[in-house]
C-alpha cells in the first residue's frame, strides 16, 4: 500500500513539474517577444539533423534485427510445399523491404535537405503526368507479378494428390486431435455422425457399427427402451417439464433409430473393408520423409484449424464440411533437431482457431521418420486396426421384430 502511495505521489509531482516547465517556456517566449508558432532557424536546422540521425538509427536497427533473429524469423521449412511457399513469401519481403528503405530514405532525407531557409519560399509543385504514370504503373506491374505467382502456388497447393499420396484424416473436437490412417488399401472408411458411440468416436460406417449404434439407441443407459419404461411406469410421477423433456428426447431418438434402421437396410457390406483396416492414432501423428500426404479434416463441434507451422500448412476444420490439405515432409524430426541444435525439438500440430476455454491445450506431437523407420512403425500397427482395437467381436444384431415393437410402443 505504501509503495502504491509513493508511486501516485511521484506521478502527481511529475505532472506538476511538467506543467511548470511549460509555463516557464511560455513566459520566456513572451520575454523574447516571440510567438509560440515561431520556430528559430537554429531549431529548424537541429530538427533536420535529428531527422537524418533518426533515419540512420532506424535503418541500423532494422538491419541488426534481421541479422540477429533471421531473415524472417520463420526458420527452415520442413516440407516441399513449404519451401515453395517460403520462396514466394521471401519475394514479397524483398519487395516490401526495398520499398521500406526507399520511401523512408526519401521521407527523412527530404526533411533534412529542404529545411526552411530564411528568404527562400517553398516551391509549389502541384502535378506531373510522368510521375503519376510511374507510381501508378510500376506498383500495378509488381502487384500483377505477385498475384500471378501467388495463384500458381495456391493452385499447386490445392491440386488433387496422386495415387501415391497416403490418406490420413484428422478428427478435431474440443480439445484434441485424433488421426486416422487409411489401411493397406489406402482408402479411408466412410463415416456417418449418427454412428457415434463410445467405441466408435469417429462414427465409422460398417455393418457392426450400425448394429452397435442401433443397440445403443434401443437398449443403452438412456436408450429408447429405458425412456419408454419411465414414461409407462405408473408408480413414478413426473412434473410437466420433466415429462415433456423425456417425450422430446424419446421422439428425437426414435427418429434417429428409424434413420439407422434405413441405413442398415441399405448398407453395402463391401464398404466395411475400407474402414476395418484404418489405424486410429490419438497421441502422435507419425509421418514419413519424402512421402506426400493428403490430410482430410473433420470437426465434431466447432470450427478448428489444423496448423502445421514448420510444414507451412494450414486449413480450417469445419463441422459438416470436409476440407483437405496436402504436404510432403522434407526433414525428419532428428534432422530438424540437428538444424536447430535443440535435442528436445518436436514438430507440433496446433489448432489456430480460438475454439473454447481450453484451446491452448489442443496440440498433437508430429514425428517425421525416414522411410525405413516409418515402415517399421506402420508394420507394428497392423494388429491395431479399427477392427482389432474397437470391434474384435461382431456386435449383436438388433432383431427386426424388436425394431417394429419399439416403434409402435
Amino acid at each position: 500500500m505504501e509503495n502504491k502511495l509513493i508511486i501516485l505521489i511521484v506521478i502527481i509531482l511529475g505532472a506538476i513539474a511538467i506543467a511548470q516547465l511549460v509555463r516557464v517556456y511560455e513566459i520566456s517566449a513572451k520575454l523574447r517577444k516571440n510567438g509560440e508558432h515561431e520556430v528559430s532557424n537554429r531549431d529548424n536546422r537541429l530538427n533536420a539533423r535529428l531527422m537524418l540521425g533518426f533515419m540512420i538509427a532506424l535503418f541500423i536497427g532494422f538491419i541488426y534485427l534481421m541479422t540477429t533473429y533471421g531473415w524472417t524469423g520463420r526458420g527452415v521449412a520442413a516440407s516441399v510445399e513449404g519451401e515453395e511457399t517460403d520462396w514466394l513469401l521471401n519475394l514479397n519481403f524483398v519487395i516490401v523491404i526495398m520499398i521500406f528503405f526507399f520511401t523512408n530514405f526519401l521521407l527523412f532525407f527530404f526533411t533534412f535537405k529542404y529545411v526552411r531557409k530564411p528568404g527562400v519560399k517553398a516551391f509549389y509543385y502541384p502535378h506531373n503526368n510522368k510521375l503519376e504514370m510511374i507510381w501508378t504503373v510500376v506498383p500495378a506491374i509488381v502487384l500483377a507479378v505477385i498475384i500471378i505467382l501467388g495463384l500458381q502456388t495456391w493452385n499447386d497447393l490445392v491440386a488433387p494428390t496422386g495415387k501415391e499420396a497416403i490418406r490420413v484424416e484428422l478428427f478435431s473436437k474440443q480439445f484434441d486431435w485424433t488421426a486416422r490412417y487409411a489401411g493397406q488399401d489406402n482408402t479411408l472408411g466412410k463415416y456417418d455422425y449418427k454412428l457415434t458411440t463410445d467405441n466408435n468416436e469417429l462414427a465409422l460406417l460398417t455393418s457392426n457399427t450400425i448394429d452397435s449404434a442401433l443397440n445403443n439407441m434401443l437398449n443403452g443407459s438412456n436408450g429408447i427402451s429405458r425412456i419408454q419404461k419411465l414414461l409407462n411406469n405408473r408408480d413414478t410421477i413426473f412434473n410437466d417439464s420433466t415429462s415433456n423433456a423425456l417425450r422430446a428426447d424419446l421422439s428425437r431418438k426414435e427418429r434417429l433409430y428409424r434413420l439407422l434402421a434405413q441405413m442398415k437396410a441399405n448398407h453395402n457390406k463391401k464398404l466395411d473393408a475400407s474402414a476395418w483396416d484404418d489405424i486410429i492414432q490419438k497421441d502422435t501423428l507419425v509421418l514419413c520423409k519424402g512421402q506426400q500426404y493428403e490430410i482430410s479434416l473433420r470437426a465434431k463441434d466447432v470450427i478448428h484449424s489444423a496448423f502445421f507451422m514448420h510444414m507451412r500448412a494450414q486449413m480450417n476444420a469445419v463441422p459438416g464440411m470436409p476440407t483437405r490439405l496436402k504436404f510432403t515432409p522434407s526433414m525428419t524430426t532428428e534432422e530438424m533437431r540437428k538444424s536447430k541444435n535443440n535435442p528436445a525439438f518436436n514438430y507440433t500440430l496446433m489448432c489456430n482457431k480460438i475454439c473454447g476455454g481450453a484451446h491452448y491445450k489442443m496440440k498433437m506431437i508430429v514425428v517425421v521418420k525416414d522411410k525405413a523407420a516409418y515402415n517399421a512403425w506402420m508394420a507394428s500397427k497392423k494388429k491395431e486396426t479399427f477392427k482389432d482395437k474397437y470391434f474384435p467381436a461382431p456386435a449383436a444384431p438388433v432383431a427386426a421384430a424388436a425394431m417394429d415393437t419399439t416403434m409402435t410402443n
